[in-house]
């Protein structure tokens, strides 16, 4: 009931499972960040089938938030077999559990609050639509194209094919865009303007990582706001683009991560690991640079190439309202410039970058 209680006051402060579960996993004991995913799942079970919002219930199952034990009464025993551990320690890592979620602050929600009852919860201002609201994301059938383009991308050893693979990704993504844009008024209203969600921004590396997805937003008419000390980026962008926008930045990172690691090995064999370090962080802060301009570059030449000359100033309307959307949820955002450290670093991530596939 406690564990319960903490992770509802979580919710109303505006927390999310995803969110919870990854800063107890940089910040607690292992243990006790499984705590939390089985705390997770015991509040969750108390909602009503089918009434948790789509994103909310992804993330439960990305997370294998399952209630495993028999009556609550039992929980505190089973979670110490699990563990391997004695009674008495359980309870230490449950008292380190409930201290962390009870101790997170109180952020801009994404989303409405789920409801016990299984009504319908109100969705606060500029967050996602509330549930059962008609679906406004891509198409299956699109994301299913996205996500085979962007698997062929990360799959294959040849630089220029992982390039044409992540660039038709991209000139996809810019095509759905164009249609949500054209939907007549009737459907668009579904929309109910601009949204927002959390993606996990996890070290090392997070600065050049943020700058990453905020790249990836920008090309797809969203915007993002890194939370350094939360662990996430805040991605506001209207829904229809939000889940595209995962799409690419997960996919670009694994190419980017794949790329460093190589080039990394290649350049710097037997030597310190700070200078390592500073090889890499270069690299994928000259990669996230790059891929910024490349996605753009594609992004404006398939408008250029598909947009109706109608539909220009409703995706110009769509920027603006993005815009001013994420200044009224984030009024106090500052700007910082990376500098990379390492020259050779830069110059293989510039070169990664321009072989990376965004087809």
């Amino acid at each position: 009931r406690a564990a319960e209680a903490a992770v509802r006051g979580a919710w109303e402060r505006g927390w999310q499972p995803a969110d919870a579960v990854r800063l107890a996993r940089r910040d607690a004991a292992p243990a006790a960040a499984r705590f939390v995913v089985d705390a997770v799942a015991a509040e969750a079970r108390r909602y009503p089938s089918g009434t948790l919002p789509g994103r909310w219930q992804r993330q439960l199952d990305e997370l294998d938030a399952t209630v495993w034990w028999d009556g609550d009464g039992a929980f505190l025993d089973g979670f110490a077999r699990r563990e391997r551990i004695a009674r008495f320690e359980a309870v230490a890592v449950a008292l380190a559990a409930l201290r962390l979620v009870e101790g997170l602050p109180r952020i801009e929600p994404a989303g409405p609050v789920p409801s016990r009852s299984g009504r319908r919860p109100a969705a606060p201002p500029l967050c996602a639509p509330p549930v059962g609201a008609p679906p406004v994301g891509a198409p299956a059938k699109t994301l299913g194209r996205i996500r085979a383009l962007l698997a062929k991308a990360e799959s294959t050893d040849f630089p220029e094919e992982a390039e044409a693979f992540s660039a038709k990704a991209q000139e996809l993504m810019a095509r759905h865009s164009i249609d949500a844009a054209l939907l007549p008024a009737a459907d668009a209203a579904a929309d109910g303007g601009p949204v927002s969600c959390r993606l996990g921004v996890e070290g090392p590396y997070e600065s050049a990582k943020a700058l990453l997805l905020g790249a990836v937003a920008e090309a797809n008419h969203c915007r993002a706001v890194w939370s350094s000390e939360l662990g996430f980026s805040t991605v506001v962008g209207f829904d229809a683009d939000l889940e595209l926008v995962e799409l690419m930045y997960t996919s670009l990172l694994v190419q980017a991560d794949t790329a460093m690691r190589r080039a990394a090995d290649a350049h710097h064999q037997g030597r310190r690991s700070r200078r390592t370090r500073d090889f890499r962080e270069s690299f994928l802060i000259a990669y996230a640079s790059r891929i910024g301009d490349r996605l753009s570059t594609t992004a404006r030449d398939a408008t250029a190439r598909q947009a109706p000359s109608e539909v220009l100033p409703v995706l110009a309307a769509r920027d603006l309202a993005v815009g001013e959307t994420a200044d009224r949820l984030f009024p106090t955002t500052t700007s910082h410039r990376l500098r990379g450290r390492d020259a050779e670093g830069w110059a293989r991530g510039r070169e990664a970058a321009d072989e990376a596939r965004l087809r």
